[in-house]
């Protein structure tokens, strides 16, 4: 299987070198694409320095326009899958061939790197909240049960990846798999560890985290009667 990781990369500096490291010496048969979302930082001087194989965004346009800045790249190049991957460190890349695995065996469409699957650890806080309710709305308006719909390590098939380079209205966000799990193939799970950010700052403080659930929850309601 030839997949391609997507690194969308706003300013990460701070990590962004040491994560593709990891991530080229643990799985040298996966390529990568590193999109420097209009970083402020030094992001693209390390990718530069670094010589890593990536594209700079003027502006910064956001996640979605990042994503399928490289789902493009994807469909181009002929991937059969492609991982979304954080570039702060977060995502381990040990788990990239086991998705890869779940996603030929099970005939899934996404594969998710689930932190809470086996029931060790609950998600807490307000972003746990959050994603109990998330979890629960996919449920009730596709059948699906998706322990961490918020997880950003998910891993796509050839056919998601025709339908993110051609689609305007689609984003690397839970709404869109719930879509996904409604309207075209399985999304499935497995069980993963995820790190501490390595480095630079979240924009997710208490404020933007329940705007973003909110929002999402809204989204997965609406396109329940709209698509």
């Amino acid at each position: 299987m030839k997949v391609l990781a997507i690194v969308p990369a706003f300013n990460e500096e701070a990590c962004l070198a040491n994560t593709i490291a990891h991530l080229t010496s643990t799985c040298p048969e996966v390529d990568y694409l590193v999109v420097n979302d209009g970083s402020r930082d030094g992001t693209a001087r390390i990718i530069r320095s670094h010589h890593l194989h990536g594209a700079s965004l003027p502006i910064n346009t956001g996640l979605t326009s990042a994503f399928k800045l490289g789902m493009k790249y994807a469909q181009r190049h002929g991937y059969d899958a492609v991982v979304q991957f954080d570039a702060d460190g977060q995502h381990l890349p040990e788990y990239i061939p086991v998705m890869a695995q779940a996603l030929d065996e099970r005939k899934a469409d996404v594969v998710i790197a689930s932190r809470f699957l086996d029931g060790s650890v609950k998600p807490s806080g307000a972003r746990g909240i959050g994603s109990r309710l998330i979890t629960l709305l996919i449920k009730l308006t596709t059948g699906t049960t998706i322990t961490d719909p918020t997880s950003g390590m998910r891993m796509y098939s050839r056919d998601m990846i025709d339908l993110f380079a051609t689609s305007f209205d689609c984003a690397p966000e839970p709404d869109m798999v719930a879509l996904i799990a409604r309207k075209y193939g399985p999304v499935v799970e497995i069980q993963a560890t995820m790190r501490e950010r390595q480095g630079g700052e979240s924009y997710l403080n208490l404020g933007n985290v329940l705007k973003y659930m909110a929002r999402t929850c809204l989204s997965i309601l609406m396109q329940r009667v709209l698509r």
